[in-house]
Parts: structure tokens; sequence; C-alpha cells
């Protein structure tokens, strides 16, 4: 072997092993490179997908919410037709001038007191063109039970842009007990 066969094997040979010791660098640089891209990824995805999660949950929360509300407190309706002549014992709450095309459901909450529960409501809508609308209410009992009403449910009504009044009507021939007490409490219109 000359001189320059030596130091061209010898070359080969450190250059070989410093080649493969960049290759393995460029591999576990290459590893953690992919590594942290992944992780990046994963992050932004999840941010992406809570966020969105969230207004999502937000926006369907929203759409769901009272939007006018008919009463503040709890009303009281005494009726007692053992004693009483008129056979229909009625609450009535002013409607304000407002368009209830714009809402889909009439909300709210209705018990009865111990003495006597009527286990029946009728729910009457009335406009200014003097239309009427009922729908009757069943399954009152001693505690809250709330009520979501379709408006499309009461059909006689043509005009919902000037409605005037809402009543909670008890009859005498559709109770259950004579003698009682209903309480109505978060009348509103919803969405």
């Amino acid at each position: 072997m000359t001189r320059d066969e030596i130091y061209d094997h010898l070359a080969q040979v450190y250059l070989g092993k410093r080649k493969k010791a960049d290759e393995i660098k460029n591999r576990q640089f290459n590893a953690w490179l992919v590594i942290n891209l992944l992780i990046t990824f994963v992050i932004f995805v999840s941010a992406y997908y809570g966020l969105t999660a969230f207004l999502t949950q937000r926006k369907s929360t929203l759409q769901n919410s009272v939007i006018f509300t008919l009463n503040q407190g709890v009303l009281r309706l005494e009726y007692d037709f053992q004693d009483d002549f008129p056979p229909v014992k009625s609450l009535a709450l002013s409607i304000p001038s407002i368009d209830g095309a714009k809402y889909n459901k009439i909300n709210f909450s209705l018990r009865g007191k111990e003495e006597g529960i009527p286990g029946v409501v009728k729910v009457v809508f009335r406009n200014q063109k003097n239309e009427t609308a009922s729908y009757y209410v069943q399954g009152i009992g001693p505690h809250w039970k709330e009520f979501s009403i379709p408006l499309k449910e009461f059909h006689p009504i043509s005009d919902w842009t000037n409605l005037i009044d809402i009543s909670f009507v008890l009859e005498s021939w559709n109770v259950d007990k004579q003698k009682g007490m209903i309480l109505i409490d978060s009348v509103c219109f919803s969405t």
C-alpha cells in the first residue's frame, strides 16, 4: 500500500464514520422535529375543537333562552266552585304590544296548593281581533311542573302580532277538587 492509498483509506474510514454519526444525528433531529410538529398539531386541534364546542354550546343555549317574560313573581288563582256561582275562574295577564309571531313557545310553571289541586287548567290566548285559542294543561300536582307549549298548538288564532292577553282558566266541570288554589310562575315567550 502506498502512502496515498493509506491516506485515502483513513479518510474513507474517518469520513464514513463521520457520515454515520451525522446520519444518526439527522435521524434524531428529524424524529424530534416530527414529535414537536405532532404535539403542536394536537394542541391546535384540541384548542380549535374545544373553542368551537364551547361556541356551539353557547349558541344553542342562547337560541333556547327566554326572550320575553310576562310576570314577576308567583301568581295565585283561588277557586271555590262549591259556593261561587260563576262556573269559571280565570286569571288574565295582559301582554304588552309585542310581535308574538317572533316566538315559538309559551313557557310557564304551575303547581296546586295542598288545599285542593284542580288537575286541569285551560290556557287561553286572545288577540285584538277578539280571536281566542285554548289549550288544556293536565297533570298539575302539588309540586312545580314546567310547561312549554308550542304556539302552533293554539290553532284558531290567525294574527299573533297583536296579542292582548293570556288567561289561565279553571272550569267547575273540569277540575278534580271543587275548592283549592293554583300557583303560576315564570310565564314567558321563548324561541
